[in-house]
């Protein structure tokens, strides 16, 4: 993993929440650590004698956020709803706004209460491809375990509130500075500091330990083959508008690795394992459509079927989102995206691009394994994560 940290630059800033600003973009430029939206950095300050965290806003991405792309929220309001045993989304989010200096700021991550809870005041998150592939496998915790020792490792529990209560739970007798950071199983990592470079260094150095492991143990030789095979575009275009109910815009992917991918036996099983991190989910949904045959409106309606199951046994009362995938596989020929236009098939690819080959690394580790079904249907239907999608 590359530093990016630029000594001329950095000495330009004038001060932390400059530097935070710097380092949060640094840490936006590598794809391997984020992507489109994903982690969330913060700085903690004083405003007008009071000790405030400035914290990512929701929705914004880290390699183009701004100073304006920052919510100022009071450390006292956060740390106090951190202790509740109980927090409902609605609570969490009105009770961060009130605690907000500046109302017209972007709401606060939906981390904002974790970071305040980290006694650091530079705090750094990512999805670091690296790392979640490393614990998106069977043997997961043993490997995390083995290369980051000195850790707090916490299984995988849903983001937001119920994150931030786990972690206080876990840390009312740990002493902070006997750990080196975070690791969120299935999730992601965290770095922490009260210098910025040291916290961003430390982000940088974990995650290429993770790169490094991966290297000596399951490295990837795929060959530059490529796919003669044409698909109808003009057909899968057409009958995908029908369903979604919108004109679709197409991205395929014919590279090598999509083609390996593609051709892999047992496609079906192989590929319909699950997101990479759980926030993918609200882009990719949890499963790709596979076709193994020409019959594209038969595996629609099999895909939406399965869609309609897989619902109705978790839902309570959510209404169901469409029930038609975001993106499919065609067997030994391509793996095409779809959005509303072609920025959105872009995402949803370049997310693909990057879970294709977290699972074909994870299988040389044990197996990939990613969150339960439970635990999909949530974060899919989490009304916080269908927030940014809005924005």
């Amino acid at each position: 993993m590359k530093n990016l940290w630029n000594d001329k630059k950095a000495q330009k800033c004038e001060n932390d929440f400059d530097l935070r600003v710097y380092t949060s973009n640094l840490l936006g430029k590598s794809d391997e650590l984020v992507l489109h939206g994903g982690g969330n950095t913060s700085v903690k300050s004083v405003e007008n004698g009071e000790d405030v965290l400035l914290v990512k806003g929701s929705g914004w991405d880290l390699v183009s956020i701004k100073a304006e792309g920052f919510a100022s929220v009071k450390m006292k309001t956060l740390l106090e709803m951190a202790k509740k045993e109980n927090l409902s989304d609605s609570e969490m989010v009105s009770g961060q706004k009130a605690a907000m200096t500046d109302k017209s700021a972007p709401n606060p991550s939906v981390e904002a209460i974790l970071h305040a809870l980290i006694p650091y005041k530079f705090v750094d998150h990512t999805h670091a491809d690296a790392v979640v592939t490393m614990s998106n496998c069977e043997r997961g915790l043993e490997n995390i375990e083995k290369v980051f020792p000195n850790f707090l490792i916490v299984p995988y529990v849903m983001p937001g509130f119920i994150l931030a209560h786990t972690i206080y739970e876990l840390t009312k007798d740990l002493n902070w500075d006997s750990i080196d950071g975070i690791i969120l199983h299935n999730h992601g990592i965290f770095t922490f500091d009260n210098d910025a470079k040291k916290s961003y260094d430390k982000m940088i150095n974990a995650v290429s330990l993770a790169e490094d492991f991966l290297k000596e143990n399951a490295s990837l030789n795929i060959k530059s083959s490529h796919s003669s095979s044409q698909c109808d575009m003009s057909k899968i275009s057409k009958v995908l508008s029908e369903v979604k109910g919108y004109d679709v815009s197409i991205n395929i992917n014919q590279t090598p690795l999509a083609v390996h991918y593609a051709s892999s036996e047992n496609l079906r099983e192989f590929a319909s394992r699950g997101v990479l991190t759980p926030e993918h989910i609200i882009r990719t949904k949890r499963i790709p459509l596979i076709m193994e045959d020409t019959d594209l409106e038969g595996g629609l309606e099999k895909y939406r079927l399965e869609y309609k199951k897989y619902f109705e046994s978790f839902a309570t009362d959510e209404i169901m989102l469409n029930a038609t995938p975001n993106y499919m596989i065609i067997k030994n020929i391509a793996v095409i995206s779809f959005g509303r236009n072609k920025k959105e098939a872009a995402i949803v690819n370049d997310i693909v691009e990057h879970t294709m080959k977290a699972v074909l690394r994870a299988d040389k580790l044990g197996g990939y394994k990613s969150i339960s079904l439970k635990d999909s249907f949530e974060m899919e239907y989490w009304e916080l994560e269908q927030a940014k999608l809005k924005k």
